[in-house]
C-alpha cells in the first residue's frame, strides 16, 4: 500500500519566537508537544517578545538535554531546569487571552536581558488552564501554551515546494515554524483537511494560519526582508489575511513519530 500523507519532519519550539528544535518524535498534548512553547520572553510591562520586533530571537538555539534546556547565543550558552520556576504568579498575555505564568529564576532573566540589550523575564506556562483561546472556528475554548493561538502548525511539503518555484531565492520551511510537516500532493491542501489520525492521535484542522511579518524573517541570519510574504500575497491572500499551513488540535495524547501515515 502506497501512503500518500506522511509525517516528514517534526519541531518543537521550548521557548516562543526562539529556534525551533528538529525531532524524531514527540508526546502530543492537548496544549501542543511537550515542552513546545511552554516558555516565553517577556519585557519590563510583561508584554511577550517576539520575532515581530526583535529578528535576533532566531539565533537562539535552544537544545533540550535530559531535564535541563540549554541555550545557545553567538558565544554565549546558557543552562537551566526543565522544572525550575520562582513560586509568583504572573499575570501576562498572549494576544487576547490572559495567561499566567511564572518567571524560571533570576540568573535566567538575566542572562537573556544581557544578550537582547534590554530588562525582560523567562516565564513558563506551568498548568494546563493557564491559558484559554477561544475558537470561533471550532465554537469551543481551549487549553494552550504560549503559542500565537493553537497548539499545533501542520504544512504539506507540496505547499513550500510550490511557493520555492515563486521565489528568486528558495527559503526552507523554518520560516514558518511548524510542528509537523507531512509529505502532500497538492500544494496547500492540508487547508482542506478536516479530521485524521496519525497512529493512535486523533486531529482535528482548526483554521488555515494567518501569517505575519516573521516569516520574512531570514532565520539563520536573523534579517528581514520583503519574501516570502510578498510573494504569497499574490496568490494566498484572502480580504487582509496571508494564509500558509494549517492549524489543528490533538483530541488525545500520545506519540507521534516521522514515517507515520496520516489516516483519514
Amino acid at each position: 500500500m502506497i501512503m500518500n500523507y506522511v509525517v516528514k519532519e517534526l519541531f518543537i519550539y521550548p521557548i516562543k519566537s526562539l529556534a525551533g528544535i528538529r525531532v524524531e518524535s514527540a508526546k502530543a498534548e492537548e496544549m501542543g508537544f511537550e515542552n513546545d512553547r511552554r516558555w516565553m520572553l517577556i519585557d519590563e510591562e510583561n508584554q511577550f517578545i517576539t520575532q515581530r520586533n526583535h529578528s535576533n530571537l532566531s539565533q537562539f538555539y535552544p537544545k533540550i538535554i535530559g531535564d535541563k534546556i540549554s541555550i545557545r547565543h553567538l558565544d554565549k550558552n546558557h543552562v537551566f531546569s526543565i522544572s525550575e520556576t520562582l513560586n509568583e504568579p504572573i499575570f501576562s498575555k498572549v494576544w487576547d487571552d490572559e495567561s499566567k505564568v511564572v518567571e524560571v529564576d533570576k540568573s535566567t532573566s538575566k542572562w537573556f536581558s544581557e544578550a537582547l540589550g534590554f530588562e525582560c523575564k523567562l516565564v513558563k506556562i506551568t498548568n494546563k488552564g493557564d491559558r484559554k483561546h477561544s475558537s470561533t472556528k471550532l465554537d469551543t475554548t481551549l487549553n494552550v501554551s504560549l503559542a500565537d493561538g493553537y497548539p499545533y502548525l501542520l504544512i504539506g511539503s507540496e505547499s513550500l515546494n510550490f511557493l520555492n518555484q515563486k521565489l528568486d531565492e528558495k527559503i526552507t520551511i523554518e520560516r514558518f515554524r511548524p510542528n509537523i510537516v507531512i509529505s502532500s500532493l497538492i500544494a496547500h491542501e492540508e487547508d482542506l483537511f478536516d479530521t485524521f489520525h496519525i497512529g493512535n492521535l486523533q486531529f482535528k484542522n482548526a483554521k488555515p494560519c494567518e501569517r505575519c511579518i516573521m516569516i520574512n524573517n531570514n532565520p539563520e541570519k536573523g534579517l528581514v526582508n520583503k519574501e516570502p510574504l510578498n510573494t504569497l500575497s499574490k496568490y494566498r491572500k484572502v480580504d487582509n489575511s496571508i494564509f500558509f499551513g494549517t492549524n489543528i488540535i490533538c483530541l488525545n495524547e500520545g506519540e507521534i513519530s516521522i514515517g507515520d501515515a496520516l489516516i483519514f
